[in-house]
């Protein structure tokens, strides 16, 4: 073998190992609701594909781990996968609302914190010398002691989020919040918003940033001072040096936004192409002349556990419709059940939402089913119920391909109503140009994720993505100093304007004669 052919072989095999030598990858994602896990899980799983070596902290094992995919289990005995739609009969007044959701998670992140830094998992993970893990995920949600870990590891963060971004995502990655048109993610404000609408916005977002760092910057700092010592620094800071963050938004769904270069929209990660169904599944979709109408409300809320009023009206609505309807029912049999109602405990609901012939899903509004609509054309019925719910419909009402039931007005009129609003053909027709938008993308979103995790370790923290206005305080962000400097050079000029109108416009003081003597 000649030299130069030498030469060749060489570089070949140098160029396999670099590309065979895995990152070394952690992800935090204590908070312990799985259909936020539902959203990290398919960017870890992937990675390990890859070759990488994956280390997951969080409360769900993975079923069929890969290779070099190994979990660090954590306990979720607080937090219920199952909810009751009793906990929503009374709600607060409207405008509350968002602050009540803020507690409710300030209170479950504490005690995700306080479980997850007690944890022996995180204790194993901990023994790993600093520089180990080349790059760590993590949840930005409501655990950002986390970030305390990450900075005990020593390496950049991917934060993600599953929802669009909450009120205090936007000043850690450097991006304008703009509350004329940019909704609070709990409030739930249709674009675009009248006078009234940005008032309320204006107040909430501030509210709840202000509420963010009175309360949940110094529960955060407490529980990591007290587990890595008083030396931490806080989590405010912390936060700020997060690399990227992967969101669960897109532009067709969540609206156009300004977002700097390091918060990349990746909306849809989880989509799996659609798989075939059932054959009891398949045949009522066969045999459907009017179509199929889907109903369920997520993992967690329990259609078997609304009250007999609601639930009679429900099934008097659904008896008048021409559609077949496939509900998700947790219990073995349903009283009373139309006979165009078929019930089951578990749906392949991604698989049914890409059947032609589902006409209409009527769902809480969760993200993810949400997603899983917006992606195979279907248009919505939405009833929300907390949390991200109310913006997710009201984004799809803005497109056109969505209507709004509110839950305490749940009843046989309102439902029927609502559900017959929804098959009118421009629902339909608007879903789908929705879907083409959604789609029409120049990579998955999945590999683009995976793409911008490799990068933030390859470039050691991508710091050139990061913008400058992370590191600027509140009042040079807001250029509140520029304002009062050029307020107090206006009142200034206003006083000298005032002194030399007064001084021109001054009477003139008439000059005496001077008295002659006399002699």
């Amino acid at each position: 073998i000649s030299a130069s052919c030498k030469m060749l072989l060489l570089y070949c095999l140098i160029i396999h190992l670099a590309q065979t030598s895995g990152l070394n990858v952690l992800g935090l994602f204590p908070h312990p609701a799985v259909s936020h896990f539902q959203f990290f899980q398919p960017i870890m799983r992937r990675l390990a594909e890859l070759g990488h070596k994956v280390d997951v902290l969080s409360p769900f094992k993975d079923a069929n781990p890969l290779p070099g995919y190994k979990d660090y289990a954590l306990s979720s005995a607080s937090f219920s996968n199952a909810m009751s739609f009793d906990l929503f009969e009374q709600r607060s007044l409207p405008f509350l609302l968002p602050f009540e959701e803020f507690f409710i998670l300030h209170k479950y992140g504490k005690q995700a914190c306080n479980t997850t830094l007690r944890s022996s998992a995180l204790e194993q993970l901990l023994k790993q010398p600093a520089g180990h893990y080349d790059v760590i995920l993590l949840e930005q949600f409501n655990t950002d002691c986390m970030m305390g870990v990450a900075h005990q590891l020593k390496a950049p963060v991917v934060a993600l989020s599953s929802s669009a971004l909450m009120p205090w995502h936007y000043e850690r990655m450097g991006a304008p919040q703009i509350p004329s048109y940019i909704s609070a993610l709990f409030l739930g404000q249709q674009q675009p918003m009248d006078f009234g609408g940005r008032l309320t916005n204006w107040l909430t977002i501030h509210s709840l940033n202000w509420l963010y760092s009175l309360f949940s910057v110094p529960s955060a700092d407490a529980f990591l001072r007290q587990r890595f010592g008083p030396g931490m620094p806080s989590t405010a800071k912390l936060v700020r040096n997060t690399s990227i963050m992967l969101v669960n938004q897109h532009y067709a769904l969540s609206g156009a936004r300004p977002l700097p270069p390091n918060v990349i929209e990746v909306g849809g990660l989880h989509l799996k192409q659609p798989r075939p169904l059932s054959a009891k599944l398949q045949q009522i979709l066969d045999q459907a002349p009017h179509g199929v109408i889907l109903i369920s409300w997520g993992s967690q809320l329990r259609a078997s556990s609304l009250s007999s009023r609601k639930l009679d009206g429900l099934l008097l609505a659904l008896s008048r419709l021409p559609q077949q309807i496939i509900l998700k029912w947790e219990e073995h049999t349903l009283p009373h059940c139309p006979s165009n109602v078929h019930v089951m405990k578990w749906l392949p609901q991604r698989d049914l939402l890409a059947h032609p012939n589902v006409r209409l899903f009527f769902t809480h509004g969760g993200l993810m089913g949400i997603t899983e609509a917006v992606a195979s054309g279907v248009p919505i019925v939405g009833m929300p119920i907390y949390g991200d719910q109310f913006l997710n419909v009201a984004q799809l009402m803005a497109h056109g391909s969505s209507v709004k039931l509110e839950f305490q007005q749940l009843s046989e009129q309102t439902v029927y109503a609502a559900l017959s609003q929804a098959l009118d053909p421009s629902y339909k027709l608007n879903a789908q140009r929705l879907a083409q938008a959604y789609n029409a993308r120049l990579e998955q979103p999945l590999d683009s994720g995976v793409w911008w995790v490799q990068h933030v370790a390859d470039t050691k923290g991508a710091p050139l993505l990061q913008p400058c206005a992370v590191k600027l305080n509140w009042i040079i962000y807001h250029s509140l100093d520029v304002y009062l400097a050029i307020t107090g050079a206006l009142l200034l000029l206003l006083l000298i304007s005032s002194k030399l109108w007064r001084r021109c416009h001054a009477p003139k003081a008439t000059a005496s004669k001077p008295k002659s003597k006399r002699n």
